[in-house]
């Protein structure tokens, strides 16, 4: 991999070249150099780290209006968490599906994480992130050095309704290509599974 210089360096970071000097002498990124003396930076290691101004971001998230009450139960657990480690942090709430990857919350944090402006991301449950597909983003905080804090690992049974809720738009999707085909079968499959998934 190709080494940059330190003005290629600062420009991808965002930053002015004294703060990449600033950087070095405080032991935080330490260049190679070339025979002449002159900075070359890794380009991984320049990306794991964070700017001066990086923050803790706490991530909520609820399915439907009627869970609010979970939403700010959500929001306060994230910010007693924080604020009991002392860090300086804020919160992204977004309200959808778990199954939806253009949630407006969700995609100002990858922009932020792509941005190196989070050091860490904080979630009350692994699920609240996505339903399915939270690895991927869990990959894009390590590649960008952003620590992920799960509060509580384990399943909670609060969050049954919301994976009905997450089940019925799967089936949704399935039966608008099912329901083409105008076969009576078809219909009694969909009504089926629906009928099921408000049992769960």
């Amino acid at each position: 991999m190709s080494k940059l210089t330190i003005s290629e360096a600062a420009k991808l970071k965002g930053v002015a070249t004294s703060t990449l000097r600033r950087w070095e002498a405080e032991g935080k990124l330490i260049p190679e150099r070339t025979a002449n003396g002159h900075r070359r930076y890794d380009l991984a290691q320049l990306l794991g780290i964070k700017p001066d101004n990086s923050i803790t971001v706490g991530y909520a998230r609820v399915s439907s209006h009627d869970q609010k009450s979970d939403l700010e139960t959500q929001k306060q657990v994230l910010e007693l968490y924080c604020a009991q480690h002392g860090w300086t942090y804020q919160i992204i709430e977004d309200l959808g599906s778990g199954l939806n990857y253009s949630k407006r919350g969700l995609q100002r944090l990858i922009r932020m994480i792509t941005d190196n402006q989070v050091e860490r991301l904080v979630l009350t449950h692994k699920d609240r992130l996505l339903r399915f597909g939270s690895e991927l983003i869990f990959s894009l905080c390590e590649h960008f050095g952003t620590e992920v804090v799960i509060i509580n690992r384990t399943e909670d049974a609060s969050h049954e309704e919301d994976l009905a809720k997450d089940v019925l738009e799967i089936i949704t999707v399935f039966s608008a290509r099912l329901y083409g085909s105008r076969s009576h079968k078809n219909k009694k499959i969909v009504e089926e599974l629906r009928e099921f998934a408000t049992r769960i």
